[in-house]
């Protein structure tokens, strides 16, 4: 079957994210636009994940535990998850291993812990997006030990983009797969940048407004509708 999805959305968690990107705005969005399967990826946490996916519990509507985590590069990777389990042991490497920068509200705006019900529970209080000192390959081995995809983000675009930064994607590690954002124009790419034709691709909106969050534009083949076999089938 064919999984309309989005798998790049922030919360209010991210500093950039509006504070109308609560659990219960991001899944009534995504059910609004019909999509099958979203992935919660704030910046350099997970602390939002578990909200948003009770907010789903009663709908047909997958949602994916994940991480916007910044390498020491400055390059930004998706990394998805199966379980809430192992997107927080990947958070608490993260935690320990992020620049520690207070954060200053009235620049970068606030960063909000909420549960199922969109009610403030807690908040952080260094600013989340920032460089970790761990480098791409380190990283590519923490979630594949954790049985997570490792996707580079946005790499059509100039900030944190991982062609832009590195001038192309690496031998190593294995990338099999990269992201998109949603207004590339792929052909334009693709023919820039050839050798991402061996890649498997996908677009996502890396939304932080929630009309920003993609119509049923972006496909991935599932035996079912559920994490794993999305996750199988990106």
């Amino acid at each position: 079957m064919e999984i309309a999805v989005d798998l790049h959305i922030h919360t209010v968690l991210s500093p950039c994210g509006h504070e109308d990107m609560t659990p219960n705005n991001i899944v009534n969005m995504a059910c609004l636009k019909e999509l099958d399967a979203i992935a919660i990826t704030d910046h350099n946490s997970c602390l939002n994940a578990e909200a948003v996916m009770m907010c789903a519990k009663d709908k047909n509507l997958i949602v994916i535990p994940g991480i916007e985590v910044e390498t020491v590069e400055e390059v930004h990777i998706v990394c998805l998850f199966e379980t809430l389990e192992d997107a927080r042991s990947m958070q608490e490497i993260i935690d320990e291993r992020r620049l520690k920068i207070p954060l200053n509200e009235n620049i970068f705006g606030r960063q909000l812990i909420m549960n199922h019900h969109d009610e403030i529970t807690d908040s952080v209080s260094d600013l989340l997006a920032v460089a970790t000192d761990i480098d791409i390959d380190t990283l590519y081995e923490l979630v594949r030990e954790r049985n997570g995809l490792f996707i580079p983000a946005h790499v059509d675009r100039p900030a944190n983009g991982l062609i832009s930064i590195l001038g192309a994607i690496p031998i190593t590690p294995d990338i099999r797969v990269i992201e998109l954002s949603k207004n590339c124009d792929e052909q334009a790419f693709l023919t820039k940048n050839p050798r991402c034709k061996k890649y498997k691709r996908y677009k996502a909106s890396d939304a932080h407004f929630l009309w920003d969050v993609l119509e049923r534009e972006c496909f991935v083949h599932a035996e079912e509708l559920s994490v794993r076999s999305v996750l199988q089938g990106i």
